[in-house]
């Protein structure tokens, strides 16, 4: 029989590490989560070795590019910043840009707090932990969406700035999603203007759906590459991968690669990559001319 001690050893290992214990020097971290008798249990978790991008390695996303850096470093110095929601096409750089910016300002004491989307409802509580610490904090949720019920959104919309609480100065929130209304809406919600099921103010929920994005008050939006774009994309991943030759049966599998995909973006490119460098294709070195007439980089990291 197990005496008393051991019991509590195997409870120990059971608990989450204690606040006390986190190592806040680290650049990023994620929030994590468990079931210890019957209870659901959180704790952040510290990232010593996050995914590095920078800002320099993303092109064809200028004005975006800009715009997230400037209200980045507004807020790393203290000054006012807004929130931040990144939609548009998938692979287009959106989740890239959050990591690039840190990077960018890791040093001047950002840090990056991940927090999935089924673990919102915990977000008052993350944010309450972050407060009184002198790092300053983005909060970000990467493919950030909601169906009818889900619970995170009232959260996520109460702590941008709906609580009778102040927001803390040292947070933001940045989320990327495909789509820029965060909530489904219906064509049939229109004949709700008609009292259907006896809903007075049908125009109200519509509203209540669109309101959660514009809590946000910084929208970047991504468009889908173009074939030139994603041409750069791919020739620059191959250059990082050792493959430098550039020419029409290599353009041609590049682009029957995104044609087997069913998409041209950085992440497509990027994979395009991989996968001709993996088959040991990396002693042909020769130039790599831009469709643009020069050498673009990469417009977008997976």
């Amino acid at each position: 029989m197990l005496n008393l001690e051991s019991l509590l050893i195997r409870f120990e290992h059971l608990l989450p590490p204690p606040h006390a214990e986190l190592n806040w020097a680290a650049p990023a971290f994620r929030w994590r989560k468990k079931i210890v008798l019957g209870t659901s249990v959180g704790w952040l978790e510290a990232i010593h070795h996050p995914h590095k991008i920078q800002l320099a390695d993303l092109q064809n996303v200028e004005p975006q590019k800009a715009e997230i850096a400037r209200n980045t470093r507004q807020f790393v110095q203290g000054r006012l910043a807004n929130n931040v929601l990144l939609t548009g096409t998938r692979g287009t750089g959106k989740s890239s840009l959050v990591k690039a910016v840190l990077h960018e300002y890791v040093s001047q004491g950002l840090r990056l707090v991940e927090v999935d989307k089924d673990d919102l409802c915990d977000l008052a509580d993350i944010v309450a932990l972050l407060a009184p610490r002198p790092e300053r904090f983005i909060v970000f949720c990467d493919d950030l969406s909601f169906e009818e019920g889900e619970g995170g959104y009232k959260a996520l919309k109460s702590v941008l700035d709906g609580s009778v609480a102040a927001t803390s100065s040292n947070v933001l929130i940045y989320a990327t999603s495909n789509r820029r209304h965060l909530l489904p809406e219906y064509f049939d919600e229109n004949l709700k203007t008609r009292h259907v099921d006896g809903e007075i103010h049908p125009a109200d929920a519509v509203e209540e759906k669109i309101s959660l994005s514009e809590r946000f008050g910084l929208w970047l939006s991504f468009y889908p590459f173009t074939q030139d774009e994603y041409l750069v994309a791919a020739r620059h991943w191959l250059a990082e991968f050792g493959v430098r030759q550039w020419d029409e049966t290599t353009e041609r599998a590049a682009l029957n690669w995104a044609l087997g995909r069913g998409s041209r973006s950085g992440r497509v490119a990027w994979q395009f990559a991989r996968d001709l460098a993996g088959r040991g294709k990396t002693d042909r070195v020769i130039s790599r001319p831009s469709p643009h007439g020069k050498d673009s980089g990469d417009p977008c990291q997976p």
